[in-house]
C-alpha cells in the first residue's frame, strides 16, 4: 500500500486530473507530499540513496536539480531506479529540459521568469506530450520576468502587486504551453512571504483549474520552516486549495516529509496512524514527560521507518490523571503520572493497572510494538 492510499479522499475539486508516473494529481485526488533531494545528482548512487530515504519516510514525488548536460545520464540512472515519480527541476535551458524528458523523467519544472521563449516553449511542449509527462509552471517572486519586477517595485501596494504579477507570470505561461497543445500542467506560485503566497494561491485557484503545488520557498531551517510552511500551506488546505505540497527546508528533506505528514494530519486530509498527543505539562505532572512523549514519537516514527503499520489511532503522553483518562479519554491507550513515582496505563479512558514510571513506559512501547504490523511493499 502507497502512501498515497493512506491520504482521505478529498471531495472532488475543481482542478483538472494529470498523472506523473502513475501519481493521480488533481480532480479530488488525495493531496501528495513532495520532497527535493539535496545532493549532486551527477553522483546516482547518493542520489538513489536520498530517494529511498525519501520514499520510506513517506514522499510520493521526488524533484532534483538537473544543472547541465552532464546531470542527463545520471539522471537516467536515477529514474530507472527510483521507487517513485522523479520530477527535473530546470531553470534556463530548455535543452536540458528535453535531455530530461529523454532520460525518462516523469515530470519537468520551469520557470517562468527564465524559460520563456516561445519556440523553445513550443519545443518543450510538443516533447512532454509526446513523452505524457505533465510539466509544472512553477512562478517564484524571486525570479519573475523582470518588467514585472519593475512593475511591482513602482507599486503602491507591493504585497499585492507581488501576488498579481505571480498569478499572470504562471497564467502566461499555461496560456503559451495550452496554445503548443500541452494540458497536462500544474502550476507552484511560491514565495518567502507567507501573506504573498497564500493570497496568490487563492486568487489562481479562483481564476484556474490548474491542479496546485502549494509551498512556501526559501521558508528557512528546521523550526522557522517549519512553522512559515504549517500556516502557509495549511491555511490554503483548510481553504480547499493544494493537490501537491512541499515544505522546503534548510535541513535533512525527510524532515521536509515529515512536516508534511503532519501539516496534512493537522488539516484533516490524512488519519494519523497513529497521532501522538501530549498535554503541555503543568504543576501537576508526575514524571519527565517531555523526554517519555519524544521517546514514544521516535518509536512510532523508526517503526514507520521500517515499514511498519502500527492500528491504533490515538496514542496519549500525559501528566498527571486529570489531562490522562479524563481530558484523552478518546486515546486507545495511553500513559498518565499519578503519585508516588508511578504511572497510570490507560485505554479509552479507563486504567489498566499503575506501574513504577520505567515499567509504566516499558508497558506502553510494548503495546504499540506488539500491535504493528509490516505493511505490503511500496
Amino acid at each position: 500500500m502507497s502512501n498515497i492510499d493512506l491520504l482521505q479522499a478529498r471531495p472532488p475539486g475543481k482542478t483538472r486530473r494529470i498523472v506523473l508516473g502513475g501519481v493521480k494529481i488533481g480532480a479530488g485526488a488525495p493531496v501528495s507530499i513532495q520532497s527535493m533531494t539535496k545532493t549532486d545528482t551527477h553522483d546516482h548512487a547518493a542520489t538513489l540513496k536520498q530517494i529511498r530515504q525519501l520514499a520510506s519516510a513517506g514522499c510520493d514525488i521526488v524533484r532534483l536539480a538537473v544543472p547541465d548536460r552532464k546531470a542527463i545520464q545520471p539522471l537516467r540512472i536515477i529514474v530507472s531506479q527510483s521507487p517513485i515519480p522523479v520530477v527535473a527541476d530546470i531553470h534556463f535551458y530548455h535543452r536540458l529540459a528535453l535531455g530530461a524528458i529523454d532520460a525518462g523523467a516523469h515530470g519537468i519544472r520551469i520557470n517562468p521568469g527564465n524559460i520563456s521563449d516561445e519556440k523553445h516553449l513550443s519545443e518543450l511542449a510538443e516533447a512532454a506530450g509526446a513523452a505524457k509527462i505533465p510539466i509544472r509552471v512553477g512562478a517564484n517572486s524571486g525570479s519573475l520576468p523582470k518588467k514585472m519586477q519593475q512593475k511591482v517595485a513602482r507599486a503602491k501596494n507591493r504585497h499585492k502587486a507581488l501576488a498579481d504579477a505571480l498569478v499572470q507570470s504562471a497564467l502566461e505561461q499555461c496560456a503559451m504551453l495550452e496554445e503548443f497543445g500541452l494540458s497536462a500542467i500544474k502550476v507552484s506560485i511560491k514565495s518567502p512571504d507567507v501573506p504573498v503566497m497564500v493570497a496568490a494561491c487563492r486568487k489562481f485557484s479562483s481564476v484556474s483549474d490548474y491542479p496546485l503545488h502549494l509551498g512556501v520557498t526559501e521558508a528557512g531551517t528546521l523550526t522557522r520552516g517549519t512553522v512559515k510552511s504549517a500556516v502557509g500551506i495549511g491555511a490554503l488546505l483548510l481553504d480547499g486549495i493544494g493537490d501537491t505540497i512541499r515544505v522546503s527546508l534548510t535541513a535533512d528533506p525527510v524532515e521536509e516529509v515529515r512536516a508534511a505528514i503532519l501539516i496534512l494530519e493537522a488539516t484533516g486530509l490524512r488519519t494519523p496512524q497513529p497521532e501522538v498527543v501530549s498535554c503541555p505539562t503543568c504543576g501537576r505532572t508526575e514524571f519527565d514527560l517531555m523526554k517519555t512523549a519524544l521517546r514514544i514519537e521516535n518509536l512510532v516514527d523508526n517503526l514507520k521507518q521500517k515499514g511498519e503499520i502500527i492500528p491504533i489511532r490515538k496514542i496519549a503522553v500525559m501528566g498527571c490523571v486529570v489531562n490522562g483518562p479524563g481530558e484523552a479519554k478518546d486515546a486507545e491507550i495511553g500513559i498518565a503520572g499519578v503519585k508516588g513515582g508511578k504511572a497510570a496505563i490507560f485505554s479509552h479512558g479507563e486504567s489498566q493497572g499503575t506501574f513504577p514510571i520505567d515499567e509504566a513506559i516499558a508497558i506502553l512501547m510494548k503495546k504499540i510494538v506488539e500491535k504493528s504490523t509490516k505493511k505490503t511493499p511500496r
